[in-house]
C-alpha cells in the first residue's frame, strides 16, 4: 500500500480504480515555413481556437451552469491578450516554428502567473497552458484530446485543464487527484460544484504501473491510499457509509433555523465572491451573506471599477438575497491580491504592508466611490458594509466621516438609500482584537477574519507551506483573542461573527456556541453540516475552558 498527502478540496470519500491521465507534449518540428507562413498558421489556429472556446462556453453553460462556464470567458480574453500575442509573433519572426513559439510563449506566461502571490492568480497558469495547447493542436491539425472513461474512476494527473474537465463524462468521475494545482484551480472549483472528493497539490509522480489500481481518496484530510490493504479499505468503506448517512441527517435541518437545544440562535451565513454565488447560498439554505469579497470586482477589471459598475453588482446581490442580510466587504487589494493598475510598490513583507484600507487613506476616492455604491444598493435589500484591516479607532472614524458625507450627497441628489445601513469591521489583527472594547463603541458589528488573525497572532505566513505544521488554528492565544472580541462586542450591545475558515471547523463549534458567537459565515456546502451541529448542542452545557 502506498500513502500520499495533498490538500483536500471537498470533504467526501472516494473509493475506486485509479485512472492516470498523461498529457502529451509538443514534439519539436524539423521543418517549418517562412516566418510569414508560420505567422499565418498561427493566426488561423488562433481564430479556430476562438470558435472552439465559444462552443465550450455554450456547452458548459448547459451542463454545469454559468459559474463554471465563466472560465471560458477568461480563456477568450487570454487568447486575445496582446502581450502573449506579441511574444508569439516575435518568436515566429525570429524563425521559430509556430507551434513551438506558441508553446514556449505560453509556458513563459504561465510561469509568471505561477509565481504570483495571489492563489487565485496562480491557479490561472494552467488556463494559459490550456489556451496555448489548444492553439498548438490546431496548428498541428490534432483533434482535441478527450479523457475516455470505461468505468467509474478516480482521475489522477499533474493537473487538469478546464477543457478536459468540462468534456468528462461526469457520471464516471469518482474524484480528482492532482500533483500540482490549488484550491482555486478549475478542477477544484468544479469538484466543489459537483460535490466530488478532490485532493490537489499531492506533489508525487505515479508510474503507469499504478493505473487501474484500487485507490482511496480522503477528501477530508487530503490523504490518498493506492492499492490499500484490507483494513484500510474496510475503514474507509465504513467512513463513506457514515458520511452518506450524515448527509441524509443534514437534509433534515434544511429550512430550519440554526438554534441550539436551549434556544440560542446562531446565524449561519455564507462567504461568496460573485453574484452567481448567491445561487449557491440559496441552494444550500444559507441564512445570508456574511462576506462578499468585493475585491474580485477590482481584480477582474483593467481599471478602477466605477460607482455604477459596483452598484449594479451590489444591487443584484441585495435583490437576490431579499430580506436576508448581505454583508459587502470593501476592497481588500494588496498583499496576495494584486491589481496592476493600482501600481503598488514591491514590498518585502506584503502581508504586513500596503493593503486594503491603508491604500484608501492615500486614495480616499476608492472608499468614497465604494460606499456610495453600497449605500445605493441598500435600497434594494438588507445590505451592510464591512471594513477590513482595521487596527485603530481613528481609522473607523475616518471611514464613518466618509460614510456621513456619502449619505449627505445621496440625500441631496434624491437617490434612495437606507440611512440606517449597518457598518461593521473585520477583526483580523491582534491590535483590533485587544482594542475591540474601544472599537465596539463606533461600529454596528464585528466579523472575525480568522485566516489573517491566525497568521498575525502566530507570526506564521499562511502562504508558506513549510509553516503549515505550526499554523495551529486551535492555538490558545487565537481562541482567547476570539473570546475577548465576542465579550467586548456584547458589552457594547453589538453582534460578533466569524467569516474565516475557522467558522466551518466543526471541532470548534462547541467553543463558538459556548462563548456566545452570534454568526458563523462559511462556504455554502458547509451550511447544513454546521446547522446540524448547532442544533444538537445545548449552549449552557458547552464547555469552553478546555479550549483555552
Amino acid at each position: 500500500m502506498l500513502q500520499y498527502q495533498g490538500k483536500a478540496v471537498f470533504k467526501a470519500i472516494a473509493i475506486g480504480k485509479l485512472k492516470i491521465v498523461q498529457h502529451r507534449e509538443v514534439t519539436a518540428v524539423t521543418k517549418s515555413g517562412t516566418p510569414a507562413e508560420e505567422e499565418q498558421k498561427y493566426l488561423a489556429a488562433k481564430a479556430k481556437a476562438k470558435e472552439q472556446i465559444h462552443n465550450l462556453y455554450q456547452s458548459t453553460l448547459q451542463s454545469v451552469g454559468e459559474k463554471n462556464a465563466e472560465i471560458f470567458e477568461v480563456h477568450a480574453l487570454m487568447l486575445e491578450d496582446e502581450d502573449l500575442h506579441d511574444a508569439i509573433v516575435s518568436k515566429i519572426r525570429e524563425g521559430i516554428a509556430a507551434e513551438i513559439a506558441v508553446e514556449d510563449s505560453g509556458f513563459e506566461t504561465a510561469q509568471i502567473f505561477a509565481a504570483m502571490e495571489d492563489e487565485y492568480m496562480r491557479a490561472r497558469s494552467v488556463d494559459i497552458m490550456d489556451v496555448c495547447r489548444r492553439v498548438v493542436d490546431n496548428i498541428l491539425g490534432r483533434e482535441e484530446k478527450t479523457i475516455r472513461l470505461e468505468e467509474p474512476s478516480i482521475l489522477y494527473s499533474s493537473d487538469f485543464t478546464p477543457s478536459e474537465v468540462v468534456n468528462l463524462d461526469k457520471s464516471k468521475v469518482l474524484g480528482f487527484i492532482t500533483i500540482l494545482g490549488s484550491t482555486n484551480s478549475h478542477t477544484a472549483i468544479l469538484a466543489r460544484t459537483l460535490a466530488l472528493p478532490s485532493v490537489v497539490n499531492m506533489r508525487e509522480n505515479l508510474d503507469m504501473q499504478y493505473d487501474g489500481k484500487m485507490c482511496v481518496l480522503n477528501g477530508i484530510t487530503g490523504e490518498i491510499f493506492i492499492d490499500p490493504d484490507k483494513t484500510t479499505l474496510e475503514k474507509y468503506e465504513k467512513l463513506q457509509a457514515e458520511l452518506a448517512e450524515a448527509k441524509i441527517r443534514q437534509e433534515a435541518v434544511r429550512g430550519k433555523k440554526s438554534i441550539t437545544q436551549d434556544g440560542e440562535k446562531i446565524a449561519v451565513y455564507c462567504n461568496i465572491g460573485g453574484v452567481k454565488d448567491c445561487e449557491k447560498v440559496i441552494e444550500n439554505d444559507g441564512e445570508g451573506v456574511g462576506l462578499f469579497r468585493s475585491e474580485f470586482l477590482f481584480l477582474e477589471s483593467k481599471d478602477y471599477p466605477t460607482e455604477n459598475t459596483q452598484f449594479e453588482v451590489y444591487k443584484q446581490i441585495a435583490s437576490m438575497m431579499g430580506d436576508k442580510l448581505a454583508i459587502i466587504r470593501t476592497m481588500d487589494i494588496g498583499a496576495d491580491k494584486q491589481a496592476d493598475y493600482f501600481h503598488l510598490p514591491k514590498e518585502e513583507n506584503p502581508a504586513l504592508g500596503y493593503r486594503s484600507i491603508r491604500i484608501c487613506f492615500d486614495r480616499p476616492e476608492i472608499m468614497h466611490t465604494q460606499l456610495r455604491a453600497i449605500y445605493r444598493a441598500s435600497h434594494y435589500g438588507n445590505v451592510a458594509a464591512m471594513i477590513p484591516m482595521i487596527i485603530a479607532v481613528e481609522e473607523v472614524l475616518w471611514v464613518k466621516e466618509i460614510a456621513k458625507k456619502v449619505r449627505e450627497e445621496l440625500k441631496q441628489e434624491g437617490i434612495p438609500f437606507n440611512a440606517e445601513m449597518q457598518i461593521g469591521i473585520m477583526i483580523e489583527t491582534p491590535a483590533a482584537a485587544i482594542c475591540s472594547d474601544l472599537l465596539a463603541e463606533h461600529v454596528d458589528f464585528f466579523s472575525i477574519g480568522s485566516n489573517d488573525l491566525t497568521q498575525y497572532t502566530l507570526a506564521v505566513d499562511r502562504q508558506n507551506e513549510m509553516l503549515e505544521k505550526i499554523a495551529d488554528t486551535h492555538h490558545k492565544a487565537l481562541l482567547r483573542l476570539i473570546e475577548m472580541v465576542v465579550k467586548n462586542a456584547h458589552k457594547a450591545n453589538i453582534w460578533a461573527g466569524i467569516c474565516g475558515e475557522l467558522a466551518a471547523d466543526l471541532s470548534l463549534t462547541e467553543f463558538f456556541v459556548g462563548i456566545g458567537i452570534d454568526e458563523l459565515s462559511v462556504s455554502p456546502p458547509y451550511v447544513l453540516p454546521l446547522r446540524e451541529k448547532i442544533c444538537n448542542l445545548t449552549a449552557k452545557n458547552c464547555k469552553i475552558k478546555k479550549y483555552l
